[in-house]
């Protein structure tokens, strides 16, 4: 039975977790949107567009990946919002961030446990670029 103590506490932890993921994500949205009207994000798109064309993914996708993966999901989730993609190509984005995602943090996680930050790192990385390129041909 659900008391009214647990539903207290349930709704001040939900409200604190909101806050915490609008505190990344919101301005990494209105960032995003921003430079989608300056050259900047077309600059971007230009330069990393034949990379990103073996994903099935457009230039500006690089800074979702980017973001989700030297900060974190909630970056590259506000990344994903500014942006206009297409269901297939957040797919793609979602499952290459599944494997490689907050390096940084996970990365010095991995070095406390003492396993070979180099190895990991390549794993991660290119488990990612595996399943980006297999899931761009598949979907």
């Amino acid at each position: 039975m659900i008391t009214l103590d647990t539903l207290k506490r349930g709704a001040l932890n939900g409200t604190a977790t909101f806050f915490d993921l609008a505190k990344i994500i919101v301005p990494v949205h209105i960032i995003i949107t921003f430079m989608k009207h300056t050259v900047l994000l077309d600059l971007i798109a230009e330069t990393f567009s034949p990379f990103m064309q073996i994903f099935g993914l457009p230039g500006e996708a690089t800074l979702v990946l980017v973001l989700g993966n030297l900060i974190n999901l909630y970056a590259g989730i506000g990344a994903i919002a500014s942006l206009s993609l297409t269901p297939k190509q957040i797919t793609i984005i979602s499952i290459m961030l599944s494997f490689c995602h907050s390096l940084i943090i996970e990365t010095s996680v991995c070095k406390k446990i003492e396993i070979s930050l180099t190895l990991i790192v390549i794993i991660r990385i290119g488990l990612a670029i595996l399943a980006g390129i297999i899931f761009n041909l598949i979907l």
